[in-house]
C-alpha cells in the first residue's frame, strides 16, 4: 500500500491503531518502548507503530508506507527483509537456533572480521554493542593493571554504568553520573574530555597518564549528531596512548562495516588496540562484538584471567545474518555504491539546506548522514550543538513523517542510506525537505 494512495489509510498525521497500540504498551512496558528515543519525547506525539518492511520502506499498523532512513538505527544496510539475508537465516533457523556451542558460522565470521579490520586478530561475538564495550573496557583494564577510563562529551558507548557520565567544570574532568542507579564511585573512574581538543587530552595524560587503562572514542562520533572529527585529533590520541602505555579503543559499533570492510580505522588510516563492534555485523539480529591484537586478547578467558561469557555469544542464526550481510556487500560492491548514493544525496540535500529560511548544515561520511539544525558550520563538538534546534526539528520531523518520509526521532540522531534506497528515494527527501523546511519556519515556531 504506497503512502498517498487511495487506501484505507488514514490522512496525514492520523494514525488511530498506532495510538490505540501505544496506549496498550504503556500499561505493560515502561514509557510504552523497550528502547527510550523510540518514545517521540524529543519531537512530541505519538510513536509510530510498525507491522512490516521491506527495502528502504516500513509500513505502519495504520497501512502507511513510509520511506524510511533510519534503518533500525543502522544495522540494516541492505535495506529492510533482505533476500538474501531471509534465506540464509530461515535456512539457519531449520538448522536448530541456538547450540551452546561452537558453531561453523562464528567462526567464518571471525575470520571475515579479522581480515577486513586494520590490526586486529582475534574477535570475540556478543549480542550487543553495550556487552561489546563492556568486555573491552574490562579486558583493556585487566591487560594494563590499570583502572581510569578516558571518554568524550558526545560520545555514546552503551548504557554501562561507568560510561553514563558526563563532564564536571574544567578542561579534562571527573565523570559525573548522567542516570540514577550509576554510583558515584564507579562514575569517578571515568575522565571526559571534550571532542576535538587535543590540548585538553594532553593535559590529562600529563596528569594522569599512569593511571588510565584506555581511551575509548566513537572515532566517528555518531550518537549526538554527526560529528566528525579532524584526523589530526585521532592520530593525537594515538600517540598519546602509545606514549604513556594505555590502550585505545574504537568503538565502532555505528560505523564498522559500514564505511567500508575496515571502518573508521582504515578510513583514518589509525589501527586501534581494540575495537568494538555491533549493528551491521548483525545484519539485522542482536550482535556485538570486540577484536584486538592477540596479546591484548589472550588476557580473556579462558585463556586470561579477564572474565567475559555469554549464552548467545555467537548464535548461529545471528552470526548467518551477519556473514551474509558482509559478503553481499563484497561481491555486490556495496560500500563504493553507498559512497556514490550519500555523493548524490550530498549535491541534492546541501542546496535545499542553503535555501533554507532556518541555518542548516548537511554533515555526511559514506552512508551516513545528518542534518545540523541552526549551524552554519558542521559541528565537532557536543558543546557546539545549539540546543534550540531540537525545536525546530521536531516541526520538521513530522512535517516529513506526514509526507511518508521517516527520520529519527531526535535532533541528533543520525540518519543511513541503504542499497535498498535509490537516486530516487533521496529526490523525494530533497523536496520532503523542501515543504518541510517552510513549515519549520512559520511564526508558530
Amino acid at each position: 500500500m504506497k503512502f498517498g494512495s487511495k487506501s484505507a489509510a488514514p490522512p496525514p498525521g492520523k494514525r488511530p491503531h498506532s495510538d490505540a497500540w501505544f496506549a496498550r504498551a504503556k500499561k505493560v512496558t515502561p514509557g510504552g518502548v523497550n528502547s527510550p528515543v523510540r518514545a517521540f519525547g524529543g519531537v512530541g506525539g505519538t510513536p509510530v507503530v510498525i507491522r512490516s518492511a521491506a527495502g528502504a520502506t516500513v509500513v505502519d499498523v495504520d497501512g502507511r508506507e513510509y520511506l524510511d532512513f533510519v534503518g533500525s538505527w543502522g544495522p540494516l544496510i541492505l535495506g529492510h527483509a533482505h533476500p538474501k539475508i531471509v534465506a540464509a537465516v530461515e535456512a539457519a533457523c531449520r538448522r536448530g537456533t541456538s547450540y551452546g556451542a561452537p558453531c561453523t558460522p562464528e567462526i567464518e565470521l571471525a575470520e571475515e572480521v579479522v581480515a577486513a579490520y586494520p590490526g586486529i586478530e582475534q574477535v570475540r561475538f556478543v549480542s550487543s554493542g553495550t556487552e561489546a564495550v563492556m568486555s573491552a573496557v574490562r579486558l583493556a583494564r585487566g591487560a594494563t593493571g590499570r583502572d581510569l577510563v578516558v571518554k568524550f562529551s558526545g560520545c555514546y558507548h552503551g548504557h554501562v554504568d561507568y560510561l553514563l557520565v558526563a563532564a564536571g567544570s574544567g578542561l579534562a574532568t571527573f565523570g559525573q553520573p548522567t542516570s540514577k542507579g550509576v554510583p558515584a564511585e564507579l562514575a569517578a573512574l571515568t575522565r571526559v574530555l571534550p571532542l576535538d581538543d587535543t590540548a585538553a587530552a594532553e593535559k590529562l595524560f600529563a596528569d594522569e597518564g599512569t593511571k588510565i587503562a584506555a581511551v575509548i572514542i566513537e572515532p566517528v562520533p555518531a550518537n549526538n549528531g554527526l560529528l566528525l572529527q579532524r584526523p589530526e585529533f585521532l592520530q593525537a590520541l594515538r600517540a598519546l596512548c602509545d606514549k604513556h602505555g594505555a590502550l585505545l579503543i574504537f568503538d565502532e559499533v555505528i560505523s564498522g562495516f559500514r564505511l567500508g570492510a575496515g571502518g573508521a580505522a582504515a578510513h583514518y588510516k589509525i589501527k586501534p588496540d581494540l575495537a568494538t563492534f555491533g549493528k551491521v555485523i548483525g545484519g539485522g539480529m542482536p550482535v556485538g562484538a570486540f577484536a584486538g591484537k592477540r596479546d591484548v586478547m589472550k588476557n580473556l578467558s579462558p585463556e586470561g584471567g579477564v572474565y567475559q561469557a555469554g549464552t548467545l555469544s555467537g548464535n548461529p542464526v545471528a552470526m548467518t545474518a551477519g556473514l551474509t550481510t558482509l559478503r553481499t556487500l563484497q561481491k555486490e560492491d556495496g560500500w563504493r555504491r553507498l559512497e556514490s548514493l550519500g555523493a548524490y544525496l550530498e549535491q541534492i540535500v546541501a542546496p535545499v539546506l542553503a535555501e533554507s529560511p532556518v541555518p542548516a548544515r548537511l554533515c555526511r561520511l559514506g552512508s551516513l548522514f545528518w542534518v545540523a539544525w541552526l549551524a552554519s558550520v558542521a559541528p565537532r563538538s557536543a558543546e557546539a550543538l545549539e540546543p534550540r534546534a531540537a525545536g525546530v526539528y521536531a516541526r520538521v520531523f513530522h512535517a516529513l513523517l506526514d509526507q511518508g518520509i521517516a527520520l529519527a526521532p531526535s535532533a541528533f540522531e543520525i540518519a543511513f542510506l541503504s542499497l535498498a534506497h535509490t537516486k530516487r528515494d533521496v529526490d523525494r527527501l530533497a523536496e520532503g525537505l523542501r515543504a518541510a523546511l517552510a513549515a519549520a519556519a512559520s511564526p508558530a515556531q
